[in-house]
């Protein structure tokens, strides 16, 4: 695989890469389990190479001895032996094919699955900084870009150094003088090979940078958000300009990268055909001579070709190998990215959880890049550094919820109320302080046993794009369509369902934008419910409901909300009033505590927000 072939990625991807002993040992690892089939591919590599030389010794044979002793027995057996070294070679041809195909198909099974499962570890923080083109782009195009490494460029120079070596032994053994001969015009290969490589190095990032960009435009601008954002500011037109110059580059560039390989491989062939010409010269007056045989010239001048191949193939070696284990690295780098969240040695399982949360003396900052990101996947993303300021967002907070207690936590955008209630199921970690359910520190919590016990409601729900039923089924995939009707009635959004064409089965299309806000709320609330968590945190749950529908999904959730924890982020004075306690956030910290009749009774700030009309009421 040339340069000019890699598979996009970061336009530096291949710059100062060097072959360094601890990548090698780390492709080998995952290597390692093929290592029988890879040792079946190397053994037919050498056999067909040896298999390579029979022809020729045969022509030779033929000429030299049979011909003239008029021998048509010998003839017959040794065009049955040119006949069976075909066959043999066709039956290795069929075998490294298969070799490399499991190695080939195995690895990139075994790296995208430790490439997903690292994924999955990653924090929000890493999402939040990394395009989505970007994480795919590493899961498919770099993962087979490391195949390739390990299958078609290293295959092809451990096949071209065995049947350089091969065919090289076998000419020594014909005739030293016309093999030396041949090797003479050697660094006529390696100078222009090691310049135009590193032309077609250069060339390969600046094509790797255009594909880059062009996929995450693609990706960014063909999803439902992005192209109604595209079509409702009439941007259309500007796109295609954008993706029309950065296809141009890819094309551009690539037509650079076939002329340079084309001319080169052209200049190859007349240096090969400069050697071959000269043996058939030089060997043809040892004829006369009679230094060499007629056979041995016509075995010599088919086996000369068979060096220039091969060396044709090895100059650019090194280019090709560095450029295809610029994949391994890229894999590499993502599954040595730091898990900021991590289960500690010995964490328990949160069992027959009460629901009482403490946040104790907490303080949090968002975390810096070296700890979240993936250096080169955040470059694509233009963030180019640390985004995140370096400040407290949440300061000394202490606060108790009790078993069964509903909490309202209101305050102005930006107080830390979001991340206030990210903290308890650990999609960050405190930066001091703790956060404790029933008593542990959800630090020292299972993260599978931590997550069951707690459901979330956002204010712009996700849901896949799947079936209404297979939605639903993601809090409990062993649910029976009894249960999700259940859940559905509950959450109030049954009838709808049921009017669909297809019922449960309807495809909700992606981010579920075949849906209404309010029409995904009340799913997102049904899934909640069939998730049937100890704790329950809603965040501008009903934000997006009218008055009526949310009166049905209030009385619904305060059913569902019976013996459970509950924080809710909410505007709306009807959810706010109807819960035991409300905390009013100011710049990271609790200003108010208490129930709404005491607030308002208090003339604080939750009164003076009430009053400016900050807290929706109903209607």
């Amino acid at each position: 695989m040339g340069p000019h072939s890699m598979m996009p990625g970061d336009s530096d991807a291949v710059r100062g890469v060097q072959l360094d002993q601890g990548t090698l040992r780390r492709v080998w690892t995952f290597a390692r389990p093929y290592r029988g089939t890879i040792t079946i591919f190397l053994v037919a590599i050498l056999i067909a190479a040896l298999l390579a030389l029979v022809p020729p010794l045969v022509v030779r044979q033929i000429i030299d001895g049979a011909i003239p002793q008029a021998d048509k027995g010998e003839i017959a057996v040794l065009a049955t032996i040119a006949v069976a070294a075909a066959l043999a070679d066709a039956a290795l041809a069929i075998t490294q094919r298969w070799c490399s195909a499991r190695v080939g198909e195995g690895l990139i099974y075994d790296l995208r699955r430790a490439l997903f499962g690292k994924v999955q570890r990653m924090p929000v923080a890493f999402f939040t900084r990394t395009p989505t083109g970007s994480i795919t782009s590493r899961l498919n195009n770099d993962v087979i870009g490391a195949q390739t490494a390990v299958t078609s460029t290293l295959g092809s120079i451990v096949s071209n150094v065995v049947v350089l070596i091969t065919t090289l032994a076998a000419m020594i053994a014909l005739e030293w003088r016309l093999t030396l001969l041949t090797l003479i015009v050697l660094p006529l290969f390696i100078v222009p090979a090691r310049r135009v490589g590193k032309r077609l190095q250069g060339i390969s990032r600046e094509q790797m940078g255009y594909n880059a960009a062009m996929n995450t435009q693609t990706t960014e601008r063909f999803n439902v958000a992005g192209a109604t954002l595209v079509k409702l500011f009439g941007s259309g037109g500007r796109e295609q300009e954008a993706f029309d110059r950065r296809a141009a580059g890819v094309r551009d560039t690539g037509i650079r990268a076939a002329m340079y390989g084309r001319v080169f491989f052209v200049a190859l062939g007349l240096v090969a055909a400069l050697g071959t010409a000269a043996i058939y010269g030089v060997g043809a007056f040892m004829v006369v001579d009679g230094t060499i045989t007629t056979g041995t010239l016509v075995a010599l001048a088919a086996l000369v070709t068979r060096v220039y191949q091969p060396l044709t193939g090895l100059t650019n070696a090194r280019v090709d190998l560095m450029t295809s284990m610029v994949s391994f690295e890229r894999v590499f780098e993502v599954l040595d990215a730091p898990e900021a969240i991590r289960e500690r040695p010995g964490a328990i399982d949160l069992v027959d959880p009460r629901g009482e949360i403490v946040f104790d003396h907490v303080d949090f900052r968002y975390p810096p890049a070296a700890e979240t990101a993936v250096p080169s996947m955040e470059q694509n993303a233009g963030l180019g550094g640390d985004a995140d300021p370096d400040v407290d967002v949440l300061h000394d907070l202490t606060l108790t919820i009790a078993p069964g207690e509903t909490l309202a936590i209101v305050g102005a955008s930006g107080a830390g109320k979001s991340t206030l209630i990210s903290l308890v199921p650990r999609l960050y970690d405190v930066t001091g302080g703790a956060v404790r359910l029933d008593g542990h520190d959800v630090r020292d919590l299972t993260l599978d046993s931590l997550r069951r016990s707690v459901g979330v409601v956002s204010q712009d729900p996700h849901l896949f794009h799947e079936s209404i039923g297979d939605n639903l089924r993601y809090a409990d995939p062993d649910a029976t369509i009894e249960q999700l009707v259940e859940a559905a009635k509950a959450a109030r959004i049954h009838d709808t369902i049921a009017a669909l064409p297809d019922g449960y089965d309807t495809i909700v299309g992606e981010r579920g934008y075949r849906l209404s806000g309010g029409e995904k709320q009340r799913l997102a609330i049904a899934r909640l419910l069939l998730k049937n968590p100890a704790i329950m945190i809603l965040d501008e749950a009903t934000s997006h409901l009218d008055n009526d529908n949310e009166a049905h999904i209030q009385e619904a959730l305060e059913h569902a909300l019976e013996g459970r924890t509950a924080l809710v982020i909410a505007h709306r004075l009807s959810t706010i009033r109807s819960a035991d306690r409300i905390a009013f956030l100011e710049a990271g910290a609790i200003v108010e505590l208490g129930s709404h009749d005491e607030l308002v009774a208090a003339g604080g700030r939750y009164a003076q927000q009430l009053a400016a009309g900050e807290l929706v009421a109903p209607g």
